[in-house]
């Protein structure tokens, strides 16, 4: 199913050398230039030398020309972690995921953090939404670098749901996948905690998001194995 198209052209270009969490370089029709990464995952088996990637180019005053949109790696594997909420809201819009509830409020300011999406219906409900770009034997990992604010995130969702509010983590995976588990070899301290907060009643999400050059399509979801 569609959820999203670009009307910009994508500009294809090669991936060379990552310089910092968000800049990288890139090789487009013989000319270096820089690109902003909006990822701050370690993205090791996603980004290497020699890859073909996908580029928009941006307008404006700003220190880079170009955003990275996606990386080849057998498919097209999304990495601006920019999309992750209009995906979603797309989601919740089409009735594919919450189905019960309708959006009230992005960016809602709660305890310490700001989370993705305030919900409404007869009772409130606050999601958070993940973007997932490892998959190591056909099963979907996150995080793929440990994670403070992520962690940070889910607990001030599980104090939510001890002040009434239902509670969901979205996680989009941007590869395919057979199933979706946190990855408790990087990170066991995030890993504890979502395994945590499913057990005291977070619902836990996983869908899996197809791009294919030009367009974001929902395909299904798939089983989440904490």
């Amino acid at each position: 199913m569609l959820i999203y198209k670009f009307d910009e052209e994508l500009i294809r270009a090669t991936f060379l050398e990552r310089l910092n969490k968000f800049l990288i370089e890139a090789e487009v029709n013989n000319e270096v230039v820089y690109c902003h990464l909006h990822d701050p995952g370690r993205l090791k088996d996603v980004l290497k030398r020699g890859r073909e990637i996908l580029l928009l180019k941006k307008e404006g005053k700003r220190k880079t020309k170009y955003d990275v949109i996606a990386s080849w790696l057998n498919e097209w594997v999304a990495i601006h972690s920019g999309y992750h909420s209009l995906l979603a809201s797309k989601l919740i819009e089409k009735k594919i995921i919450m189905k019960k509830y309708k959006i009230e409020k992005k960016e809602f300011k709660y305890g310490r953090s700001r989370i993705d999406f305030l919900l409404k219906n007869r009772k409130k409900c606050l999601m958070e939404v993940k973007g997932c770009t490892l998959v190591e034997g056909s099963v979907a990992l996150f995080p793929d670098a440990p994670t403070e604010r992520g962690r940070k995130h889910v607990g001030e969702l599980r104090k939510a749901i001890h002040e009434g509010y239902d509670v969901a983590i979205l996680f989009l995976i941007m590869r395919e996948a057979r199933h979706f588990s946190p990855n408790w070899h990087i990170d066991k301290k995030f890993s504890t905690v979502l395994k945590e907060a499913y057990e005291e009643g977070t619902e836990i999400i996983a869908c899996r998001i197809k791009f294919d050059g030009k367009a974001f399509h929902y395909e299904r979801k798939i089983p989440v194995v904490i």
